[in-house]
């Protein structure tokens, strides 16, 4: 599971980032590395980010408890 955790750290890293640079330069990186906003690669790099999100917020103290964040009762 570490590993899932560490492929939806990543993909919502390019996501925050792509978001900044739409923000601030108007700038989407991800259609233009991908070929536009609709292009099939660009439309499954948004799904991607989307639903790491999803999995971010649903388990989020699940992950914390794989990595040992929190402290487990005694």
């Amino acid at each position: 599971m570490k590993t899932i955790d560490i492929i939806v750290a990543v993909l919502l890293i390019v996501g925050g980032l792509n978001w900044g640079l739409v923000g601030l330069f108007e700038f989407d990186l991800v259609a233009t590395l991908f070929g536009g906003m609709t292009a099939p690669l660009a439309k499954a790099v948004y799904v991607l980010v989307g639903l790491s999100a999803l999995y971010q917020g649903l388990q989020w103290k699940a992950i914390q408890h794989r990595w040992g964040l929190v402290p487990t009762a005694a």
